[in-house]
Formats: C-alpha cells, structure tokens, sequence
C-alpha cells in the first residue's frame, strides 16, 4: 500500500515536472516574442530559442527533483489533498518565471544576486516606477498558470505513466548531451530566469561567506591614507584661475550613457550637451563605479570603496571625508538638489554625515512646481528636471558665495514622464525627417521613442539652466562637472562595459581652451583631481592626509589606462575589474578597444593576475568599511558623528523593535509619548532618524515630547528643523505654535504662522492658534478678523464659535 502511494506520487510528480516545463516554453515564447515587439533585434532566433529550451528543460527538471521528497512525504501523510498542495506549488514558481520574465523585459537584465542588496521599500519603489505594472499585465499573470493546468491535464490524458517516463528519460539524455558540448548554453541570454536567480543568489552569498572569512580584525592600518602631495594637480594648466574660490556645479545625469551623445550609436537626442564638448574639458572614455545610481555621490563626492551593498548601505558608515566636508570646511555653502525623495538609496544619510548646509528634494517644492504625472499604479518620483532646474535657481539669491552645488537629474528614467511629451515626440519626428538624420532606424528611435524624448527634455532642462545661469555675476567664476550616474538600463547594451560608460566634461568660462581626452579614467578620480586644484590655486586649508581610493584624471589624449578600476554593476556584485587595457567580467577577460568595446580574449597568466587584483580589492574594501580604517576619526575634523547608543539603550532598541518595520516603530513610539513614557518615545525616535534623517513625523513626535516636559530649547530646535527638511508639513506648525503659547512666546507664534501661510499652508487649526496668539499679544482685532473667517468657513465647529463669541 505504501509502495503504491509512493509510485503513485513519482508518477504525478512527473506529470507535473512535464507541465512545468511545457510553461518555461510557452514563457520563453512569449518573453522573445515581446523582445521583438519592442524592438529588440534578436540573431539567429532559432538558436536562441533552442538554447533556451534546453536550459528550461534542465531547470524544470532540477525543480520538480528537489521537490519529489517533499512531494512524496506530504502525498503519504495527506493522500487527497498532497497533491493540490504541490500543484500550488508549482503554479506560485510558474508565476515567479513570469515576474523575472517581466523584470527581464522592462531592465534587460536578469535578477539575480542584487535582489539581496536593496529593502523591501526600495524594490516596492522599483515596481512601482514601471509601466509595466497595468491592468493588462495584472490579466496576463494568470494566463500561465492556467496554461500549467491545462497542460498538466492534457499530459495525464494523453501520455500513460511508462510513456511519461520514457518521454522524461528521453528528452534528459537528447538535451543533456547538448548542455556537455554547448559552452554558449551557459551564457546569461539563455539561462531560465528562475535558475540565474538561484544560482547568482548563491554565488553572492559564496562570496560573501569567502570575504567574512577573512581574518580582518589583525590588521590596524589605514591602506588608503596617503600624503595629499601624492595627488597630482592635472587640472591646473588648463585653468585661467583667479583671485576668489570658484563656484563648482556637479550635473549628474541619471542614465546619461556615452553612447547616447558625442556622434556614438545612439546620439542625436543631446544637442545642447554636445555643443559642450568643444568648449570643454572632455573624458570620452570615463566609467561610472557603479551599474546604478546608488553608487554615485560615494564615488563622485568621496572616491569612496563599497562596502558589502554599496557604501550608502553602510549602517555604521566609517570616518571618512568628501568635496562636501571638505569645501565646506574651507567656506563654501553646500547644497543638494534633486526632484525625488533624498531618502531613496540613503543619501540623504551620506550628505548629512557630510554636514551639507541644504538639502532640496521631494518634499520642498511648493504649489508653483509641477510634479511628475502618476503612472497607472499612482507613482511619481516627484518633480521632472525643469522644475528642479528652476527651484535650484530661485535658492541660488539667499545662498553665500562660493557654492557647491549637487544637481542629480531624475527624468531620464523609468516611466520616462514629463511634461509637454507631446511636444518632444515631435521634436523627434523632426529629427528623423531631417537631413541630419541619427544613426540608427527609425523603427529603433519609435520603439524607444519616450526614451529618446526623455534625453531630448533633459538636455533642453539643462539648457535652460546654463543659459539662466550665464546671467549671473558668478557664472564667470563657476566650473560645471557633468557625468551619468550610469548608462540607461532599458535599452539594450553591447557588452558588459557599456553600463559603465558615461561621459565626463569640465566646462568653465575659467577654461584657457577645450580638450579632448582619450585615456580611461572614473568617478573615482574626480574627487582628488578637483581638490588638487583648488588646494594649488586657492586659499584653503591645507591637508596633510587624504584617503582616495582613486588617484587624478588622466589627461592623457591617447588612449590607455593607467588606474585599476573596481566596478559594481549592482548592491552586492563587484565582479567587474578594469585593469590596463582589459576587464575582468564574471570570471571572463576581454581587452578593451579605443571605442570601449570589448573582445574576449584568452591569457591564463592575464587572467591570473587581473582576478588575483579584484581579490585583493574585496579584501580591502571588506577591511576598510567593516573595521573602520578608511580615515582615522582623529584627524576627521569635517563632520559631526552620528548619535551613538550605549549598550543598554541598543538592548531596548532590540527588544521594542524586533520584527517591526519603521512605520510601526513610529506607531509604537507615539503610544509610548501618549502614555508618558518619553524617554523610550524619544529612543525610538533617535533610532528611526538615524537610518531616515528626514522622518518629519518622528521628529515632530520628539520635538513634542520635549515640549510636554517643559524642555522648550530643546523642542524648538528639533521642531524648526523638520521645517527646514519639510517645509510643507504642517504638523509641524501647529507643534511649535503649541510650544510658543506653552513658553509665552506669541511673537513666535506670529512669525512661524507666516512662514507656513507663505508656503500655502491650507490648515484651519494653525489659523485659529494664530489668533489665540493675537487675542492673548492684546490685538483683539486682528484675533477677531481670524476667527470671523473660521467660522464662515465652518459654521459647525463649536470651538470656533465658542472662541469667537469669548472676544467679543
């Protein structure tokens, strides 16, 4: 009885790795037939689809193996419903190869390992930004795991047991040999989705496994620090440079890939930062550090290493210095700009570590500033480049010379929406109907034609900008950096190094004459570069010691490369190696040519040599971010620590917050204010504004607390600061107009109630505060003027009639 139980449950088992397998092919199908809908141009489409088949197979049947145990056990102990149970099963793996497959469509990349580097929120952020999230998708999710079912029953119909093993058997052996004698088989394009998921994740998890065996707690140096003379000032002989310190302007471009300008394949779509490269200092063979943009201010700003997810991952972040610090400290004003949430990726944890005087993002855009449209399941990232570029502009009065000032673009990015798109499309038609026609097919530019629209904005945005900003008197004594964060993802790439390749230009009125540089150099070089410079030309003060894991630019205008470049193509891969005039990718050497393209090459010794300097590399990038050895604290006069929690405060971290996510850690710390328990209110509020320093809520909720135990200084600084990170959260108005009639400070309350009207604050109880200030500063009328309006405006609240009838 039981031997026919477990036959029985073999045999369903079969059944249903057969069905699995029908659906990896009826994915694959549909996954090449939505590549070439969209555009995509796929060689020897017959080939590609067999070597996709065969890796389907092969996963399907590994799948169905590894589950037959536990198939067999539940089937023994439940006989009617095990086999439901697994069918289940099936059907959530068959839905996960759909989800990969639509990942891979929208990216073009595979998932693999950097699923582990980012949050739950972070990938829900990434969803929610594709377009590929609609109704209709929501409908085809079904389709394949109905398409499993039907096909599991077709199979039990049509084929009797014996005849579903031979076919198994069969098809192991036919297509096995295949996977012995085909090495291409194994490459990414043709890997099953689910199975590059597993077997990457695995890899990454090995790796990290490897670097945590390290011995790192015996070393005690400081590998990257080095006399700042050892820097040297490249940028010098190209510069007129004058009395007063220089203005300097970074413009990181989301997505802004070399090939995207400059006459490359894709070019075209950038005429105003094309007209740029003759008027300025320009890399054409630069490489951001980074596959996303999460790795661009560390790089960019720090010329900082990685750390396990990237440096912006750290939750202790080391002692370190960067172009904000350090400017800073010798006098310049510092700010960021961006139109989406500073909070995504934590930057605004690297800024403020940094101590950088002012952070524009998301939340300081008022009414006058139009927001990106929603896409179809309600998101936007927040303001599109124009209006960033404009709101830069208007702080740019009230600010101090000299500036540093951080733009980061965002339009040029999945859902590529924007304002007036229409108008851009059209633009493009021009351009294709022109005689200055680019260089690839129409049917190329139509497929990605709100791509290409979205570069054509974006270069206008910042046309608009330079052009403003040459009537400024400061223009002529400013030096513009611009750079991509990284090339743009959903169009397809050549090679492994083309996510890498960005543009680098320096243009400056200060320039004695453009250039053009053919050498290789990275994000990691323009930090000591620039502050070489400015350290040579002007007067700061002087440092001794620096700790740039990148050396200067090279100037040199033939093509080489004299750095050793790490790359991370995403949060937790860094197998990517530039070395000389070759890269290392995933274990594979090519040698890179003067266009940045790649041919794969085969030298043992070289191999030898490069994977042995990326190995080096991780242990030291392991070392330093772990141990905190990139700069010792003593010399680290530039920022100001983040809050340290003693042991027993960690402790109760520990056991109030386990299993809790920030909003419910918020939710807990506001019942524990509401029941007077201030002190671990305000603990658990120090905790959340470590990891998010722009949580209004949770520093309101610590500045009220404050207030309710009479610590008024105290409360009033916290509270005016989530006015300077949120100015249009009003909560945070009526906790201070709450704190100034508790200390008697009504003209207080005048003031900070005409901010909040200035920033179109629409909130009736800041109104009525404001007149109990009025009434009790002996300025009745105007008391009464308020509450008239109140009450026409609400003629049932109580209060306010009650309070109006009492000056009278």
């Amino acid at each position: 009885m039981r031997f026919e139980i477990l036959t029985k449950g073999v045999n369903k088992n079969i059944y249903l790795i057969l069905s699995l397998i029908v659906t990896f092919w009826m994915l694959s199908l549909y996954e090449v037939y939505m590549t070439i809908s969209n555009g995509i141009e796929i060689s020897n489409i017959g080939t590609h689809i067999a070597f996709k088949f065969i890796n389907d197979f092969w996963t399907g049947l590994i799948i169905g193996l590894i589950l037959l145990p536990f198939q067999l056990l539940i089937s023994f102990l439940f006989k009617r419903t095990g086999i439901l149970f697994f069918k289940i099963i099936f059907i959530i793996v068959v839905i996960s190869q759909y989800a990969l497959v639509k990942y891979s469509l929208t990216t073009l990349l595979n998932l693999g390992g950097d699923l582990l580097g980012y949050s739950f929120n972070d990938i829900k952020l990434t969803v929610a930004t594709s377009k590929e999230v609609s109704i209709l998708s929501s409908i085809q999710i079904f389709i394949f795991p109905v398409l499993f079912i039907v096909s599991y029953y077709l199979l039990k119909k049509s084929i009797n047991k014996s005849q579903s093993v031979i076919l198994l058997l069969v098809f192991a052996i036919f297509l096995g040999s295949f996977k012995l004698v085909i090495p291409k088989l194994s490459e990414d394009a043709y890997k099953n989705k689910i199975s590059f998921l597993a077997t990457d994740i695995i890899r990454v998890q090995r790796e990290k496994s490897r670097i945590n065996s390290y011995n790192l707690s015996s070393r005690n140096d400081y590998p990257f620090l080095k006399p700042n003379n050892q820097t040297t000032d490249v940028l010098s002989p190209f510069f007129n440079s004058g009395v007063d310190k220089p203005n300097i302007a970074f413009l990181i471009v989301e997505g802004l890939g070399s090939e995207f300008m400059d006459d490359n394949k894709y070019s075209g779509f950038t005429p105003f930062i094309d007209s740029l490269i003759t008027k300025s200092l320009y890399w054409e063979n630069f490489l951001s550090t980074t596959g996303r943009t999460f790795g661009v201010l560390p790089s960019l700003m720090g010329s900082l290493p990685f750390g396990e997810n990237g440096f912006l991952e750290l939750k202790n972040t080391p002692s370190h210095i960067s172009l904000i610090s350090v400017l800073k400290a010798n006098g310049y004003t510092t700010s960021f700009y961006s139109g989406d949430n500073s909070s995504f990726d934590r930057k605004i944890n690297f800024l403020e570590y940094n101590g950088i005087d002012n952070v524009i993002d998301k939340s300081k855009f008022g009414n006058e500033y139009i927001s990106t449209k929603e896409n179809e399941g309600g998101f936007s990232w927040g303001f599109p480049d124009k209006e960033m570029f404009k709101k830069t502009l208007k702080t740019f009065d009230n600010l101090k010379l000299p500036r540093l000032d951080i733009l980061m673009t965002l339009t040029n990015h999945e859902p590529f929406e924007f304002p007036s798109k229409e108008k851009y499309f059209t633009k493009i038609d021009s351009i294709l109907n022109s005689s200055n026609h680019v260089k690839i097919e129409d049917e190329e530019v139509n497929t990605y034609k709100e791509i290409f629209a979205a570069l054509l904005y974006t270069d206008d945005a910042i046309k608009n900008f330079i052009t403003t900003y040459k009537e400024r008197p400061e223009f002529n004594n400013t030096i513009f950096i611009i750079t991509g964060d990284h090339r743009l993802i959903p169009i397809t790439q050549k090679d492994k190094l083309c996510r890498f390749h960005v543009p680098l230009l320096i243009y400056s009125p200060m320039l004695k004459k453009a250039e053009r540089f053919k050498s290789i150099s990275s994000h990691f070089n323009v930090a000591p570069s620039l502050l070489a410079y400015l350290m040579n030309n002007y007067k700061f003060t002087r440092m001794d010691e620096i700790s740039w894991m990148g050396k200067n630019l090279d100037t040199a205008k033939q093509f080489r490369n004299i750095h050793q470049i790490p790359l991370m193509r995403y949060k937790g891969n860094i197998n990517d190696f530039v070395y000389k005039e070759y890269i290392l990718s995933d274990e594979k050497l090519y040698e890179i040519n003067e266009n940045m393209g790649l041919n794969n090459i085969i030298d043992d010794q070289l191999l030898k040599t490069v994977s042995d300097s990326l190995s080096e590399f991780k242990k030291l990038n392991a070392y330093v971010t772990s141990q905190n050895k990139i700069f010792p604290d003593s010399l680290n006069i530039y920022i100001v620590p983040k809050l340290e929690f003693t042991s027993e405060q960690t402790a109760e971290i520990e056991k109030l917050t386990k299993d809790l996510n920030f909003d419910e850690i918020f939710n807990l710390a506001r019942n524990l204010a509401f029941d007077k328990k201030y002190i671990k209110a305000r603990l658990l509020c120090d905790y959340i504004l470590n990891e998010l320093p722009n949580h209004a809520d949770a520093r309101t909720l610590k500045g009220r607390t404050l207030a309710w135990e009479g610590n008024y200084e105290e409360a009033e600084k916290e509270l005016l600061n989530v006015i300077k990170r949120a100015p249009y959260y009003y909560d945070c108005y009526l906790a201070l107009l709450d704190l100034y009639w508790w200390s008697e400070k009504d003209e207080k309350s005048i003031e900070i109630a005409k901010i909040a009207y200035n920033n179109e604050l629409d909130n009736s109880e800041i109104s009525f505060k404001l007149a109990k200030a009025y009434q009790r500063l002996n300025n009745t009328d105007k008391a009464i003027k308020i509450m008239d309006s109140l009450v026409n405006l609400y003629p049932e609240n109580i209060t306010y009639q009650s309070y109006k009838q009492s000056l009278n």
